[in-house]
C-alpha cells in the first residue's frame, strides 16, 4: 500500500494557525510543550514522522496514519525528520463519533486528501480563496465519517507503571537491538520472566515480544526519517538481516521501508 505523497522538506519552524486548524513545518527534533485543548483534534504528518505523547503512552504517526487526541487530553508532539504537521479541530458533535481516548487510524486516500484540503494554503494565505463555512462543514463531516469507517491502526507504545517494567522499557529504548530474553531482563530488574510476562499483558495489553516489535518499528521509522539506509536501520533496530526487517516493517506499516523512505 503506497504511503502519502511527501510535501517539500521543512527548513525551519513555520506555523500557521486558524480557529479550525493549523499547519506547522518543523525540523527534525522539534518538540512542543505539554498542552491540552478544549476541542479534540486530528494530527497528520504529510511529511516526516510525528510522535504523540499522552498519559496513555506514545503513538507514532508516519505518513499513512492519522492521530486523534480528544479534548482535554494532555499531550505533546515531537518531530522525527523534517515534518509537515497538519492539525484539524473537530466540533463536539463530530468528536462524539470518534473514540473518547487517543487513537490512531489508517489514512485512507479520501481522508488524506480532505485533511490536506482543510489545512492547505487557502486556509491561511490572503491571496487564495478560502473555503466557505458550509464547504468546510461538509469536508469535516466527510473526514469524521471516513475515520469511523476505518479500523484503528495503532503504532502505540503504552507507558508502563510498574517500576520493573519501566526499567525494562528504559533499557530497550536506549538499545532497541538488545536481544535479551525476558528472563535475562528479569534478572537485571529483580523479577521473574513469568511476572514480567504477566505485567506486560495486564498493564500494556500485549506480550513482551509484541511490545518490543512496536518499539523497534518506531525506532526504524525515526531512523528512516532521518535519512539512514535500510541495512543500517535493520541492524540498529535488532533485525539480523534486511529481509527480516523488511517483512516485519511491511506487516506493521503496510509498505516496504524502501517505498516508505522514497515517498
Amino acid at each position: 500500500m503506497p504511503v502519502a505523497r511527501q510535501a517539500p522538506r521543512a527548513t525551519g519552524v513555520t506555523s500557521h494557525m486558524w480557529p479550525s486548524g493549523g499547519r506547522h513545518l518543523w525540523p527534525s527534533g522539534e518538540a512542543s510543550g505539554t498542552q491540552s485543548h478544549t476541542r479534540g483534534h486530528l494530527v497528520y504528518a504529510a511529511n516526516g514522522v510525528l510522535a504523540v505523547h499522552t498519559e496513555r503512552g506514545t503513538s507514532i504517526v508516519p505518513a499513512n496514519r492519522i492521530a486523534w487526541t480528544p479534548a482535554a487530553f494532555t499531550h505533546r508532539h515531537r518531530a522525527h525528520g523534517d515534518t509537515d504537521i497538519r492539525v484539524v479541530f473537530l466540533t463536539p458533535a463530530l468528536a462524539r463519533l470518534l473514540p473518547d481516548r487517543p487513537a490512531v487510524f489508517l489514512a485512507s486516500g479520501l481522508a488524506r486528501e480532505v485533511l490536506l484540503a482543510l489545512t492547505g494554503p487557502r486556509n491561511y494565505e490572503d491571496t487564495a480563496p478560502g473555503h466557505t463555512r458550509s464547504a468546510r462543514s461538509r469536508l469535516l463531516r466527510v473526514l469524521a465519517d471516513e475515520l469511523t469507517e476505518t479500523h484503528e491502526q495503532p503504532l502505540h507504545l503504552p507507558e508502563p507503571r510498574d517500576d520493573r517494567l519501566r526499567a525494562v522499557a528504559r533499557r530497550l529504548y536506549e538499545n532497541p537491538a538488545d536481544d535479551s530474553t525476558l528472563a535475562d531482563l528479569g534478572r537485571t530488574v529483580g523479577a521473574g520472566a513469568r511476572t514480567l510476562s504477566r505485567l506486560f499483558h495486564d498493564e500494556l495489553g500485549m506480550t513482551f515480544y509484541e511490545w518490543r516489535t512496536q518499539l523497534r518499528i518506531y525506532r526504524a521509522l525515526v531512523l528512516l526519517a532521518e535519512g539512514h539506509d535500510i541495512t543500517n536501520t535493520a541492524h540498529a533496530c535488532g533485525w539480523s538481516n534486511p529481509s527480516s526487517f523488511i517483512a516485519a516493517f511491511t506487516a506493521v506499516i503496510g509498505t516496504t521501508p524502501g517505498r516508505y523512505r522514497a515517498a
